[in-house]
């Protein structure tokens, strides 16, 4: 399931049993991570689903995730490492509703025209025809944020279980992407972001696929996916995939050349026996020397628990291709490099 509904006090409480700080201790800790030189995963212990990340222009990255925290969790790092909860990006007179009782999934967090814009996904479990997409809107990245209503429906937009957005801009042009095994799909939006320019829907890759996010490097686009289960606790076989094109809206191969439009893909990141149902990857970040990182969830095997927990792993680049060391979590990794 998507979303499981814990109350905001409780999930508080959890938050800061992990590595989540007060202001007070988040100094001495970036204090302490100068002699640091690794840290361990997961790098959060409490549940922060379909990760969300922004380098806001004061410095300092902003976090968001589905709501295991009701009304959408934003947290705060300046290390990706360290992470204090900051509140939520609604409060229950200001969340949406256009989908009567929805939970908010797997948002997207961008800077668009001078505005913090997130894309949010609205749906109860199993309401694939009705749930959709909307948009809500910020002057800072800690909110408030105003709910701008929906985007599109399923059953408006014609692509059943419309939910993971993910937000591009490219050639001067702004899409969004999205879709959750019935195909990924593109709509090109207006300058604003905040509607669709009509007759502009692609289908991109297929049925396999959920929580799209599209990364460009070099001469290439790379479509990260997730594959599988995403929320079975132990018994989830979520997994990240990829593949890649010269172009924005494919067609994507792997490495063989393989449609991902026929569900073929390269596996990035599975699980190993401390961690399961990795998967729902964020943006890729890169640090002050070069290295790129992301952030996705996973469930630890011996406590699910806990529900799907945040972990980080570095992002090497061979030959053309993303991969992550061993292609599963880390248990140990070197800290990323921020002066």
């Amino acid at each position: 399931m998507k979303n499981h509904f814990f109350t905001l006090a409780i999930m508080l409480l959890s938050l800061a049993a992990s590595s989540c700080t007060s202001d007070s201790e988040a100094g001495e800790q970036s204090e302490n991570n100068k002699k640091n030189t690794t840290y361990k995963n997961p790098v959060i212990q409490a549940s922060l689903p379909d990760p969300t990340i922004i380098k806001a222009a004061d410095g300092y990255f902003y976090l968001y995730a589905t709501e295991d925290i009701h009304n959408t969790p934003i947290l705060r790092s300046n290390d990706l490492i360290n992470w204090k909860v900051l509140g939520t990006a609604f409060t229950d007179e200001t969340r949406p509703n256009w989908e009567p009782n929805g939970g908010i999934w797997a948002p997207d967090i961008n800077y668009i025209n001078g505005k913090y814009v997130l894309y949010y996904s609205l749906s109860v479990w199993g309401g694939g025809n009705t749930c959709g997409i909307g948009i809500a809107t910020a002057r800072n990245p800690a909110g408030p944020f105003t709910d701008n209503g929906k985007l599109f429906r399923s059953n408006e937009i014609g692509v059943h279980n419309s939910i993971d957005p993910f937000y591009i801009e490219d050639g001067g042009k702004k899409y969004l992407f999205w879709g959750s095994f019935f195909g990924i799909y593109s709509v090109e939006l207006a300058d604003d972001g905040l509607s669709m320019k009509p007759a502009t829907t692609k289908k991109v890759a297929g049925t396999a696929f959920e929580a799209s996010y599209i990364h460009k490097k070099g001469n290439y686009y790379y479509l990260f996916a997730s594959v599988g289960s995403c929320c079975e606790g132990a018994n989830s076989s979520y997994k990240t995939v990829v593949g890649r094109s010269e172009n924005l809206f494919g067609p994507y191969v792997n490495k063989a050349g393989k449609l991902m439009m026929e569900n073929a893909y390269e596996v990035l990141i599975q699980g190993n026996n401390q961690f399961v149902g990795t998967g729902h990857n964020s943006e890729i970040i890169s640090d002050d020397a070069g290295n790129d990182w992301m952030l996705y969830h996973s469930y630890i095997r011996s406590t699910p628990d806990k529900g799907r927990v945040l972990v980080m792993d570095q992002v090497h680049w061979v030959n053309g291709w993303p991969e992550i060391t061993g292609q599963s979590p880390s248990f140990e990794n070197s800290v990323p490099v921020f002066e």
